[in-house]
């Protein structure tokens, strides 16, 4: 018998009541889940922020990726617009344009004829080519503004004139605006009429050899020139040195040559128009109505009214062979670097006109 103070065997073990297990621990585990971020953050806290400032760096490193290879496309891209651009404005050639519908050629001969000028006769006898060539031009017109240039490259136009006007069979006109005078009017007298308008200035039929000489400012100031030669007469267009008599006459010898060498152009160009006067050859320009007395110029009329009314085309496509953008900056600018005073003592030379 047990002591009635005496436990029983039963009472000694833990008093389980059935499901409690289940519950305490349904209970236990929502406090464990709540407190695992907590115990994490509390334990790895660190390690989260540098998780976190890494996504952000590699992302800044990719966007500044990104932004650089957009920034080296944006750029090639231009590059190439760019090098189009200036293959088109500064080398492709404008001067060369075909046309197989019926039309009329226009060649401008403006400014002074020179060599390296618009009006040279590089220029000039291309565009000319260009326009004969041409099946659908029916006439070539010199379009002229021009006070004169240069006997050689106005020599070497008319010539090549004749030559494609021979070659081709087309007609070649002349048409003056406001001026065409000595070397211009050389070029003119080859053509099978001149037009003008009645205002304009034609003839100037002369040639000239203009310079200067500081021989006296020399002397005044006391400046010796030492100018060494090899042949008496080889520095005798030199501006800081005297010209004597004899080359003074050697000169007028060989402008007299040119001059006849101009006027048998004219006569051979105008032939029975010219109404010859002792003025005609003399250097003395007129106007356009009175050059049309003279037998120097055919009509009054202008480009349009040629091209409508004597070629019969009034479509009018210009053949001019200009400079591009290349080449008139280099004109420019490049003479204006270190270049100056060469040109400015380059203009004391006499120059044949």
């Amino acid at each position: 018998m047990s002591s009635p103070n005496t436990p029983d065997n039963n009472d000694s073990q833990p008093h389980v009541t059935p499901g409690a297990d289940l519950w305490s621990n349904a209970s236990a585990a929502p406090a464990a889940s709540a407190e695992a971020p907590s115990a994490a953050k509390a334990s790895g806290g660190a390690g989260w922020e540098r998780d976190v400032l890494e996504k952000l760096v590699f992302a800044s490193i990719k966007e500044q990726r990104a932004s650089r290879r957009w920034r080296f496309f944006s750029r090639l891209l231009w590059s190439v617009v760019v090098l189009l651009v200036l293959w088109v404005v500064f080398f492709k050639d404008t001067a060369t344009k075909t046309s197989t519908t019926p039309h009329t050629a226009v060649v401008e001969i403006k400014g002074e004829i020179a060599s390296g000028a618009d009006a040279s006769a590089e220029f000039v006898v291309a565009a000319m080519r260009s326009a004969f060539e041409d099946s659908g031009s029916r006439a070539v017109v010199l379009l002229i503004n021009s006070p004169g240039g240069s006997p050689v490259q106005a020599g070497i136009i008319n010539d090549e004139m004749v030559r494609l006007k021979a070659k081709y069979n087309k007609p070649l006109y002349a048409v003056v605006e406001e001026s065409c005078a000595s070397a211009a009017y050389y070029i003119a007298a080859g053509a099978d009429e001149i037009f003008v308008d009645k205002a304009s200035i034609v003839g100037s039929i002369g040639v000239l050899m203009d310079g200067f000489g500081f021989t006296g400012v020399m002397d005044k100031l006391g400046v010796e020139r030492r100018l060494l030669t090899a042949g008496e007469n080889k520095g005798f267009l030199d501006p800081f040195s005297p010209m004597s008599a004899q080359q003074k006459e050697f000169a007028k010898e060989m402008l007299e040559q040119i001059h006849l060498q101009f006027i048998g152009v004219v006569k051979a160009g105008r032939g029975d128009k010219l109404k010859e006067t002792p003025e005609m050859f003399s250097g003395l320009f007129w106007t356009g109505q009175q050059a049309i007395e003279l037998g120097l110029a055919d009509k009054l009329g202008s480009l349009d009214y040629v091209a409508r009314e004597v070629v019969k085309a009034e479509e009018v496509i210009d053949y001019t062979r200009r400079d591009n953008v290349a080449e008139r900056l280099a004109k420019k600018f490049g003479a204006a670097i270190g270049s100056g005073s060469v040109q400015a003592m380059r203009g004391l030379v006499p120059a044949i006109r």
